[in-house]
């Protein structure tokens, strides 16, 4: 689309002579695009208007079940159901810095950081990790990921290829960005990936296409004295890593749009998707959100689409001619803090959620990739079970151990966990601050009694009491039949008011975590250094400056607020044989 500035108007083409191309004001109906002037605005109304006049983007929007008078169809399908491929190519639980090296090390820790992150998902987590960093520290920092699914490592490979082999860090921050979350890239993206990252990857394999299938096969790619990136797949892998910088043959443009709109926006998903409209807190969002289902770029809403150079189905995504490879309701907005993306500054356009995430990650990126440049800095990824990494890694050597959630009782299990984590950890005499970061997302449904859930929802009781000061029945619209949109909201907001502590301690004890910790070596922190015990739970009270707001960007961030956090020290000092 041209070197085209961030705060575009929505108006701007590179042949509008006309356009000041800055955008300075908003529209003030919907605060969704940017303009320069008011000629912009007029003559961009006619593609405009149906945006904001859309019957979404009016306080009195209501769900389709609603019109027609009928039961949604969650309420006879149960809320858990799922539809799409299922995987998870985003990030779905908002990133955190692993190391926060102001609250551990210290900013002016003098020695190398090494990093293992054993069930990786995608590169949020190292991107903000890595930008996060402070100045003052200089040290080398060595990134080990791991991930089973091969397609989140072949990603997770392409982007940080991008990140080292492209030197203009405007065109390696667009690049990234759309080849991580956009449906469509452009032809300059497509490119990089043909002409800079595949003949990497096809040197290695034709080096190694006499190797049997299933043969790990390692290499490493330098760039300057600093930086390095180094890959262990099967030979196997290494082949399916080459089909995810070609487009399959044949997939046109216009057959991947319908692919993922039959995924994104399919009608027996109706009702799902106006449940999660009714919890956005505003109506605009309602608008950004259906454009994102809709058109797959991940793009500020005025960004011109007219003669799109958004043209080439994104190969990383279109592994097949014919399959949208996530669920329908995965969303680039779940990988990061919404508080953190609505208030990164993107202009007068406030309620433009989606350019708000673009200038977020932007900003984070600019951040990670001056880092990557200037200092001295590792990559080793492989593709294999978490519990495997031991004998490919060095035991006792990594300063920060983060496996997401498959410590959860239907991965691996806290047990195996410690078990295989515990080991790498470096131990408290090399580093007292080194830790294992676990988390837990399925605990407190498994371990919920029927007592407890029906209290949960008691109308006397203090969850339901708290509920009511933020969802007061005097502003709903109309009565609270069990179907109407304020009735289903709140039913759906429960989880957000209820507190867990009582259910996960027992959690903890029927699975003996700390006699099991300490038989393997490990404890659990007392205090978390890295992140919150339970990061997604209000911290504010009803009634505070605040609260309203903290309420309904949870309620939108599509956390359960049951997520739960632990963080693990080695308690011993013997057997390693790194130190």
């Amino acid at each position: 689309m041209g070197a085209a500035p961030e705060l575009i108007c929505a108006n701007w083409t590179p042949d509008n002579p006309e356009c000041e191309t800055v955008g300075r004001f908003s529209c003030k109906n919907c605060l969704l695009v940017l303009y320069c002037g008011s000629k912009c605005q007029k003559s961009h109304w006619i593609l405009h208007k149906s945006d904001c006049r859309s019957p979404l983007g009016k306080k009195t929007w209501s769900p389709d079940w609603v019109l027609e008078n009928r039961d949604p169809v969650f309420v006879r399908n149960g809320p858990g159901v799922q539809f799409g491929r299922g995987k998870y190519l985003w990030g779905n639980v908002p990133a955190f810095d692993v190391v926060q090296l102001a609250s551990n090390e210290g900013e002016n820790y003098g020695e190398p950081l090494r990093l293992l992150f054993a069930a990786s998902g995608d590169v949020r987590n190292i991107v903000k990790t890595i930008a996060q960093l402070p100045s003052s520290y200089v040290q080398r920092v060595d990134v080990t990921m791991n991930d089973r699914d091969i397609d989140i490592v072949a990603r997770n490979v392409i982007l940080l290829l991008v990140a080292l082999v492209v030197d203009d860090v405007d065109a390696a921050i667009n690049c990234i960005i759309h080849v991580w979350y956009s449906a469509r890239i452009c032809k300059s993206h497509l490119d990089v990936l043909q002409q800079r990252i595949r003949p990497l990857i096809q040197t290695v394999c034709d080096k190694i296409k006499s190797k049997p299938p299933e043969s790990l096969q390692a290499k490493t790619w330098s760039f300057g004295e600093q930086r390095s990136l180094r890959l262990v797949l099967t030979k196997s892998s290494w082949g399916s890593l080459l089909s995810f910088l070609d487009t399959p043959e044949g997939l046109t443009e216009e057959q991947a749009h319908q692919i993922r709109r039959a995924v994104t926006m399919a009608e027996s998903r109706k009702d799902y998707r106006d449940r999660s409209l009714l919890c956005q807190p505003s109506p605009a969002r309602r608008v950004a959100s259906i454009r994102f289902r809709e058109d797959g770029l991940l793009l500020p809403f005025g960004s011109p689409r007219r003669d799109s150079d958004f043209v080439h189905p994104n190969p990383t995504f279109f592994q097949t001619a014919n399959t949208w490879p996530m669920f329908d309701n995965a969303d680039p907005l779940h990988g990061w803090s919404l508080k953190e993306v609505e208030d990164c500054p993107n202009g007068p356009a406030t309620a433009d959620i989606y350019g708000k995430l673009h200038c977020h990650i932007t900003t984070l990126l600019r951040q990670f990739l001056l880092r990557v440049s200037s200092s001295p800095i590792s990559f080793r990824l492989f593709q294999m079970d978490a519990t495997d990494l031991s004998e490919h890694l060095e035991m006792g050597s990594f300063d920060r151990v983060e496996v997401s959630n498959i410590s959860d009782g239907g991965y691996l299990g806290i047990h195996r966990i410690l078990q295989s984590m515990i080991p790498l950890l470096r131990n408290p005499i090399a580093n007292p601050h080194a830790t294992l970061i676990t988390l837990f997302m399925n605990a407190v449904d498994e371990c919920l009694t029927d007592s407890e859930k029906n209290s949960l929802m008691d109308p006397g009781g203090p969850t339901m009491d708290r509920l009511f000061k933020y969802l007061p029945p005097q502003q709903w619209r109309g009565p609270p039949t069990k179907n109407s949109p304020d009735s289903i909201k709140f039913v759906y907001a429960n989880d957000l008011v209820a507190t867990y502590e009582k259910v996960f301690d027992r959690y903890m004890t029927r699975l003996g975590f700390r006699e099991v910790g300490e038989f393997i070596g490990a404890a659990m922190k007392d205090e978390h250094t890295i992140v919150e015990n339970w990061p997604f739970r209000l911290k504010l009270q009803p009634g505070q400056p605040g609260a309203q707001e903290e309420f309904d960007s949870l309620l939108a961030g599509g956390m359960s607020g049951k997520e739960r956090y632990v963080e693990w020290k080695r308690i011993g000092v013997y057997g390693d044989e790194h130190e």
